[in-house]
């Protein structure tokens, strides 16, 4: 309820006479008005770039989100996911600059779960990271990465150096919190239990492909209640 003017005028009267220090509502703030989101820094997988958010994004923004607070990143999708998680860090930097936030939220679909944890685990990601989002990751491999050439496609291999060297000691590091989402319907990301994370809330979905699990009405829902 908007406190009417002339009675804060009135109660801060009354506080002087009282030997009281009141303050008066700020012009057009309403008390107990929620704070603006963290923003969403969502990053893709291989083979991929931004516009794979168009579909979740869009429902951020119908929940009030807003827009210049959802940054659908795009990247080469081919080279070292080391060399990724330092674009993605010249990036949050970016978005924290431009909207005044304090931190972000990241939200990856595929190997994007790669290149953002090196980003909190090595590059200091994790003082500038609320909340991480990992939907259909390989974070522990997929063999179908032996199918596919490249940097990235090689790091993506189970038993990989990279993969070795990122989930060695503590997989969810810092403060960040950590989630998972993971299908038994995935044919992309093999085996199931590559993409739980120890220490991060792990969430089994409905039977849904692997292009799905970013897309889904429900996995959206639970993805909004982790981040918000």
């Amino acid at each position: 309820m908007r406190v009417p003017r002339r009675l804060a005028v009135g109660s801060l009267a009354l506080g002087a006479v009282l030997g009281l220090t009141l303050t008066a509502p700020s012009a057009g703030a309403e008390p107990g008005a929620s704070a603006a989101p963290d923003p969403i820094v969502f990053v893709h997988g291989w083979n991929s770039d931004g516009s794979t958010w168009k579909t979740m994004a869009d429902r951020f923004a119908a929940d009030g989100w807003p827009t210049g607070r959802l940054d659908q990143w795009s990247y080469n999708a081919n080279q070292s996911n080391a060399t990724t998680a330092s674009q993605l860090a010249q990036e949050i930097d970016r978005v924290l600059a431009a909207t005044g936030a304090a931190k972000v939220d990241v939200v990856t679909h595929s190997m994007g779960g790669l290149s953002s944890r090196y980003y909190t685990k090595n590059l200091g990601g994790d003082a500038k990271v609320d909340a991480w989002v990992s939907l259909a990751g390989p974070n522990h491999g997929t063999d179908l990465a032996y199918f596919c050439g490249g940097a990235a496609c090689a790091e993506m291999r189970p038993g990989s150096a990279f993969l070795t060297t990122l989930n060695s000691g503590d997989e969810t590091p810092g403060a960040s919190r950590y989630a998972t989402w993971w299908s038994p319907c995935d044919s992309v990301v093999n085996p199931d239990s590559s993409v739980p994370l120890t220490g991060a809330v792990n969430t089994k979905t409905a039977c849904l492909g692997h292009s799905q699990v970013h897309t889904d009405a429900t996995v959206y829902g639970q993805v909004k209640a982790f981040v918000g």
